[in-house]
């Protein structure tokens, strides 16, 4: 397994993550079993917005021996009173799901607490009101929760949240249909999508990303927009390549659909790349470098995809960009315009261009 460090706090989060939502439809040995699959093949980091109750204790028991070495996403404003998954910003229901999860999971205390489900304003002026947040962040104060997250499906919503200055961690729909636009959680431009990515990478929140298949529909040729089905080492890998992503939950029925998803660490490059979806990507997304390295391998050694990341951040005002543009073994000074970037760049990016203008920021 491979494993990214959360900028606030420091743990090693598993690059491929679990949601709970597949599994969680089946019976309980058949939950215990594949959660206990993907901790022993070292996925360490699990998404508790469930749809059915039952997936609770199953995860208790799946976990037992296994829980201090384990990060849980826990939501407050998912609600189980009738076995069923129910959404709710009412402080009442959520303190009683809380402490029912806890008694469940067999656990004391919350690696991540969520502020589930924001994707309209209200909503998160109900969950003020409510005195929801105040609950939530009050946990944080005591050690209850150890970090603050925010799942959600708007860019508007997130940076409102953002604002608030609370975030270590956000759970954020991510795959090639939804930055192309297509989709039922397809909000935001592609231009606005991997910006709120990179706010995230310039303020350290980490991003789990849920919906890297979109339900299967990427992985199916029949439904996906691109003509073709895509496999899970391409999905997940396209995740992977967006600034600030720590890992990608993966939705799997069993160990084999796990096995399926975990097959991503041992693919070749070119089992990993996606990059024959990007003529179907809009056009606010083509002339923009997304860090993905397709272009590679530079004959220089240079990590293309890092010296443009460094660069846009520093340009977003982050501190630390030119401080990390420095400690890269090779820079844009080092570049000798042979143009085999921009023969590969699979979003046309002159990417030669961008080496001079980057070296000529950074002097050097």
């Amino acid at each position: 397994m491979e494993y990214r460090t959360l900028p606030h706090g420091g743990e090693q989060i598993s690059v491929i993550g679990m949601g709970s939502a597949v599994v969680g439809q089946n019976k309980e040995k058949a939950i215990v079993e594949t959660v206990q699959h993907a901790v022993e093949c070292g996925i360490n980091y699990f998404d508790l917005a469930a749809g059915h109750g039952a997936c609770f204790p199953a995860y208790g028991k799946a976990l037992g021996r296994y829980r201090k070495k384990v990060y849980l996403q826990v939501h407050f404003g998912a609600t189980y009173e009738r076995g069923e998954y129910a959404w709710t910003t009412s402080l009442q229901q959520i303190l009683r799901a809380i402490d029912w999860q806890l008694t469940s999971l067999k656990t004391d205390y919350i690696d991540f607490g969520y502020i589930h489900c924001m994707d309209e304003e209200q909503d998160l002026i109900d969950y003020e009101k409510q005195g929801v947040l105040q609950y939530l962040l009050n946990l944080k104060e005591t050690g209850v929760v150890h970090h603050i997250g925010l799942s959600s499906h708007n860019p508007a919503v997130v940076h409102k949240v953002l604002d608030m200055g609370i975030l270590d961690m956000l759970m954020f729909s991510i795959n090639p249909m939804y930055d192309a636009g297509q989709g039922e959680y397809a909000n935001g431009s592609a231009q606005e999508r991997m910006e709120l990515y990179r706010r995230c990478q310039r303020e350290g929140v980490g991003i789990a990303v849920m919906k890297p298949y979109n339900a299967g529909i990427l992985l199916d040729e029949k439904r996906s927009p691109f003509g073709k089905a895509l496999t899970p080492a391409q999905c997940i890998q396209y995740a992977l390549d967006k600034p600030a992503v720590l890992t990608a939950l993966v939705g799997a029925a069993n160990p084999q659909e796990l096995d399926a998803a975990l097959a991503w660490l041992n693919a070749s490059e070119e089992e990993r790349d996606w990059s024959e979806v990007s003529s179907l990507m809009p056009e606010d997304a083509q002339g923009r470098c997304v860090y993905c390295n397709h272009c590679a391998p530079c004959p220089q050694g240079i990590n293309v995809g890092l010296v443009n990341k460094y660069y846009d951040l520093a340009l977003a005002g982050d501190p630390l960009a030119e401080e990390h543009y420095r400690s890269l073994t090779k820079t844009a000074a080092d570049c000798i315009q042979c143009r085999h970037c921009d023969e590969r760049c699979p979003f046309h990016v002159q990417q030669t261009e961008r080496m001079k203008e980057i070296a000529a920021y950074f002097r050097g």
